[in-house]
């Protein structure tokens, strides 16, 4: 099985066992203090070829999966049931103590991302915005796209953009006084 995506893992040890499994690549976190290098790794990945994050269903392997879900927006995640991902000791669980059959199992049914992320942004923050209806609302959608990374969305969409790249008030706000100031530069 050959998986096209980059797979985002925890350590050397997950790796060996991603490729009993599967023909990957992948990208070591190296423990839940994710510095800005790797993410910047899993960022061009996502851009040249997609990322699966597939951590430890433990709270650090949760940590990490946030930290990449949050500073790298769009990735796809593989989930290992905790009884899959038992050492058998019974005591420490991990991607690198399952077999290669749960590992080609969590692969196969990759989510895309979800989450529970709640953006503060409701409907009424983007009519105000003017976003959504007016002359300049079409416009003003296009250039906030550009300004967060997520394209261009017709008004309908771009609540649910915003709650799939898990876009923040505080860098919404941003993005659209900098749309404004645009305008009134002009």
């Amino acid at each position: 099985m050959k998986i096209k995506e980059i797979i985002v893992v925890e350590g050397k040890d997950d790796t060996v066992a991603i490729k009993r499994a599967v023909d990957a690549d992948t990208i070591e976190t190296n423990g839940s203090a994710v510095n800005k290098e790797v993410i910047e790794r899993i960022k061009h990945a996502h851009e040249v070829r997609g990322v699966i994050v597939f951590t430890d269903p433990d709270y650090p392997g949760e940590r990490i999966r946030k930290i990449v879900a949050k500073a790298v927006p769009g990735c796809k995640h593989a989930f290992l049931p905790k009884n899959e991902a038992l050492a058998k000791s019974g005591k420490k669980v991990g991607v690198e103590h399952a077999t290669p059959e749960a590992i080609r199992k969590a692969l196969a049914d990759v989510k895309e991302e979800q989450g529970d992320f709640h953006s503060e942004i409701d409907f009424d923050a983007l009519v105000n915005a003017g976003l959504i209806g007016g002359t300049k609302a079409k416009e003003r959608r296009e250039k906030l796209g550009v300004l967060l990374k997520i394209g261009y969305t017709n008004g309908k969409q771009l609540y649910k953009r915003l709650q799939m790249f898990q876009i923040t008030k505080e860098a919404f706000d941003q993005a659209v006084e900098k749309v404004l100031q645009g305008e009134k530069a002009k």
